[in-house]
């Protein structure tokens, strides 16, 4: 394991971002608000979804309570981060929790007995990642999708310039004070800054406009950034939205035989 997967091993670190910072991304709701429309217009009717890099899974959690025939994955290299899913889930026989490694190409092979996918989305994950790695990941999630399927990811992304990224600095870090006075107001403007700025060093981030070409390369369609706020962005596409999100694919193996099957794929 290398040193960025073994940070999110640690319960500390993992409630620290959860509580301190996932919270107080701005304009959350209403991220998910656009990232929940497109689904609903591209693919009304998904059966199977994952929520890749999931973390808490609030994605994957919408999208869950969102289409009552879907089954969601929820997918994250880090334990600690996956018990957080588990306890946010509940015991929902349409959601399945996996440990996964997007980090190499193995990942997929895990996922052969669920594909294709109608929706895969990531939240804030992929970003660790080098640039050659986003590519190739890319083109892995496109080889998962069905004929119609959406991938959407809600992502931080570069700055076009230098002022552009002090920018973003100063907006996040009044969030995060902001956010904090309310939930934790004994913590120190220092101390906010330094969590922020050490957590901002393992960044990896890639203009939004390059990374929409490289979907379009792979060959996603209708590729846009559905939705921006200097380094915040949500961006994606389809693969040959002229065919249905979902039809005449298997039917899903039952929930439990879903874990029996991902169980025997790691052993």
């Amino acid at each position: 394991m290398n040193e960025q997967h073994s940070k999110w091993e640690t319960n500390e670190l993992v409630q620290t971002f959860l509580e301190g910072v996932r919270g107080a991304i701005p304009g959350a709701s209403f991220q998910l608000e656009v990232l929940s429309k497109i689904v609903n217009m591209w693919c009304p009717l998904p059966s199977r979804i994952l929520d890749l890099g999931c973390g808490d899974g609030i994605l994957g959690r919408m999208l869950l309570d969102a289409h009552a025939e879907a089954h969601v994955i929820f997918a994250d290299i880090s334990d600690p981060m996956l018990e957080a899913s588990k306890k946010k889930i509940g015991d929902n026989p349409r959601a399945t929790v996996v440990k996964a490694d997007f980090a190499t190409p193995d990942w997929v092979d895990g996922f052969e007995v669920e594909t294709p996918f109608d929706v895969i989305v990531s939240g804030f994950a992929i970003h660790h990642q080098s640039d050659d790695r986003k590519k190739e990941l890319y083109a892995e999630i496109y080889g998962l999708l069905c004929e119609g399927g959406v991938f959407l990811n809600l992502e931080h992304v570069s700055s076009a310039t230098p002022s552009g990224s002090e920018l973003f600095d100063s907006f996040f870090v009044d969030h995060l004070r902001r956010f904090h006075s309310n939930v934790s107001p004994g913590k120190s403007t220092r101390e906010i800054e330094e969590a922020y700025y050490q957590d901002k060093k393992d960044n990896i981030l890639a203009p939004v406009e390059t990374q929409c070409q490289w979907l379009r390369d792979i060959g996603f369609q209708d590729v846009d950034c559905f939705f921006k706020v200097f380094e915040l962005a949500l961006f994606g596409g389809r693969k040959h939205p002229t065919s249905a999100c979902s039809g005449s694919r298997k039917r899903p193996a039952p929930a439990d035989a879903r874990v029996r099957q991902f169980s025997k794929k790691r052993r």
